[in-house]
């Protein structure tokens, strides 16, 4: 079985859309931030899906993506508390949608109502409805809501313990995914998302979050950012700092996926991080959705890079889905119950 950890819905019919602007013009204008949703029919969300994601999916032999809201979007930086949590709702009601229609491609992954400087325990009313009633297996958790101007706390200050307990208490994982950027220095999917990968593992390794929270997981996406590349800097600066191995200081509680869009980038990826530590994801439709001219083939095709890594078929057998069983415990309980 073939199981990409990291999906999103890059395809939402307009509709969807246009309400956002409508949300976002009506908060300008000091009106409601939750107007009347559009009526989106099923065949919408079955056209967005079956011509998109589906397709690909097909076309490359996956089996099965852990699908999320769009991560670009989800702007945590504009409006404010209100207009996040009437934006949330929405997006992880389309999700759901989704998944009713096609439980045996998509499985739920929310996002969360951030804002800036709002205590991140008034999320954890959204990630309890997502989990309890919609079945969803995990979470999308922004580091940074401010996009791109970092004024949240580290992720290993206690300011996030109340979430954390949550997650320990529902037994989900979080994918660290910061959203767009609205700061000039920093292009989103070219900079804003690698400079938070890496930002995210360097505060785990400055703090020591995984003493007081052993069951917490985290998977950090695209490759890692650039910590695979710079490995020996990261266990210098363990050592230097007098903490423990980063196998046994994080390594226990920290997955990167696969989201690396060429070929040497997987083989250092596995070369250097533990097998058990990489999930397969490829963001499709995502950040990257060009052919590369070198090779001929779709960058976010991933699949391709790891059928071509010299390493055992059991070890592909995990990543491609006994790590993501292991770390969404809830997407092995659905599995289970369906005799998978």
């Amino acid at each position: 079985m073939i199981i990409d950890c990291h999906g999103h819905y890059t395809t939402a019919p307009e509709p969807h859309n246009i309400w956002r602007d409508l949300q976002k013009q009506n908060f300008k204008a000091g009106l409601n931030p939750d107007p009347a949703y559009p009526d989106i029919s099923d065949d919408e969300i079955v056209e967005s899906i079956e011509q998109n994601q589906l397709r690909l999916i097909k076309e490359r032999h996956a089996d099965l993506t852990v699908f999320s809201p769009r991560a670009s979007t989800m702007a945590h930086h504009v409006g404010d508390e209100k207009v996040s949590q009437a934006w949330t709702r929405r997006c992880n009601d389309l999700i759901k949608r989704v998944v009713d229609l096609f439980p045996e491609s998509f499985i739920g992954v929310c996002q969360l109502p951030q804002s800036p400087g709002v205590p991140i325990s008034h999320s954890i009313a959204e990630l309890e409805r997502c989990v309890n009633e919609f079945g969803f297996i995990g979470c999308n958790l922004n580091p940074d809501p401010s996009g791109g101007h970092w004024t949240a706390p580290p992720l290993t200050d206690k300011a996030w313990y109340p979430f954390y307990e949550k997650m320990v208490e529902l037994d989900v994982p979080a994918m660290v995914h910061v959203s767009g950027s609205c700061n000039p220095n920093f292009h989103a999917t070219g900079a804003h998302y690698i400079n938070a990968d890496t930002t995210a593992f360097m505060q785990f390794l400055e703090g020591d979050l995984f003493k007081d929270f052993p069951q917490l997981r985290f998977i950090i996406p695209h490759g890692g950012g650039a910590v695979p590349y710079h490995w020996g800097r990261y266990r210098g600066l363990a050592d230097m700092m007098k903490k423990p191995h980063l196998r046994e200081h994080v390594m226990k509680n920290v997955f990167f996926d696969t989201c690396v869009y060429h070929q040497p980038g997987i083989d250092l990826l596995f070369r250097v991080i533990d097998v058990e530590n990489i999930l397969f994801g490829s963001e499709m439709i995502g950040a990257v959705r060009g052919i590369d001219p070198e090779t001929g083939n779709f960058f976010d095709d991933t699949k391709r890079y790891i059928d071509a890594l010299p390493i055992s078929d059991a070890d592909k057998a995990k990543v491609f889905s006994g790590n993501a069983r292991r770390v969404y415990p809830r997407l092995d309980a659905n599995l289970k119950a369906r005799g998978l």
